[in-house]
């Protein structure tokens, strides 16, 4: 007798974008030049002279953060990515020195990046974590041809969304950072309000329900299977939910109190994966910490060009 499975239901909500060409729209122009080749960061292509001695840069970080994004939003190594800006100042008739691939790679691990500017509005925080592969051979390859060669590693990138699917707050660590040990760093970049954070079952941690206690925000966390209550003040919010299951069940719990919207992070992160790859290119740990919040950065800049706007559908 087959038994029916509680984490993929036979039945899945279909849904209808109600808004299709203004998102359709938004997709095409995802690959448009002009939307990246923004004027101010044209006007501001050399930076201004600060009057010190000795070397001056040539490029202005919002130079190199502009062919950072060509690199990743098409796939370029550093060269070809030289190429492009060259051609195309070429083409628009600009007065304008591609920087070198060399200066590029060097000058892209000190990007000071954000991924997401402060909201006034309250925000509900989705946080969750996904592995991003790094330089090296991988498994099948090793397993072919012997232990040869740097072995293809893992970085952990945390991701923090708000309700409306915008990377808000982004951590990359190594892959043997627990997700809770990086919760409270994470959260402490969000220049917004944070009302409410959901998370997956791996934050049920006493850090974490701390980190949410001292923000006054409400936390909807799934306590782990077992799980016993606990007399400290931060677990309080953590105990009501646990009663609650025990009363109505985890699958109904689940229902009332939202925590199915931990979905929409876990979209981002396949959004990143999938536009971005799932891999990254720089072997520096400072360059790799840039592409990745750059990643989330152009993300963001996608959504705002068209979002899609869903309604469940009629079973």
């Amino acid at each position: 007798m087959a038994t029916r499975s509680k984490v993929h239901p036979s039945h899945k909500t279909r849904y209808r974008v109600t808004n299709w060409p203004e998102y359709e729209k938004g997709l095409v122009d995802r690959a448009s030049l002009t939307v990246w080749f923004a004027p101010d960061v044209l006007n501001a292509w050399e930076p201004r002279k600060n009057g010190r001695r000795g070397g001056q840069q040539r490029y202005s970080g919002a130079a190199i953060g502009l062919a950072l994004q060509l690199r990743l939003i098409f796939s370029l190594p550093w060269r070809q990515t030289e190429g492009l800006l060259g051609s195309l100042f070429t083409l628009l008739d600009l007065d304008l020195d591609a920087p070198d691939h060399t200066t590029l790679s060097r000058r892209s691990r000190s990007l000071r990046i954000k991924p997401c500017a402060k909201t006034e509005r309250p925000i509900h925080l989705v946080v969750d974590a996904t592995g991003l592969k790094t330089f090296g051979q991988g498994e099948w390859a090793r397993a072919r041809h012997g232990a040869q060669g740097p072995h293809a590693g893992w970085r952990k990138l945390h991701l923090g969304i708000d309700g409306q699917g915008f990377i808000v707050t982004a951590e990359l660590t190594d892959s043997d950072v627990a997700d809770a040990t990086a919760f409270p760093s994470l959260v402490r970049k969000v220049k917004s309000r944070i009302k409410k954070v959901t998370t997956d079952g791996s934050y049920d941690r006493r850090l974490v329900w701390k980190a949410i206690g001292d923000l006054g925000a409400h936390a909807v966390i799934p306590p782990r299977r077992g799980a016993i209550l606990r007399e400290e003040e931060a677990a309080k919010a953590r105990n009501r939910h646990l009663r609650r299951i025990r009363k109505v069940g985890r699958a109904q719990w689940r229902r009332d109190s939202g925590q199915h919207k931990q979905a929409k992070v876990e979209n981002a992160m396949g959004r990143f994966k999938k536009i971005l790859g799932p891999s990254l290119r720089a072997r520096r740990p400072d360059g790799q910490r840039a592409e990745a919040i750059m990643g989330c950065v152009i993300l963001n800049r996608m959504l705002e060009l068209g979002a899609p706007r869903s309604v469940a559908m009629p079973r």
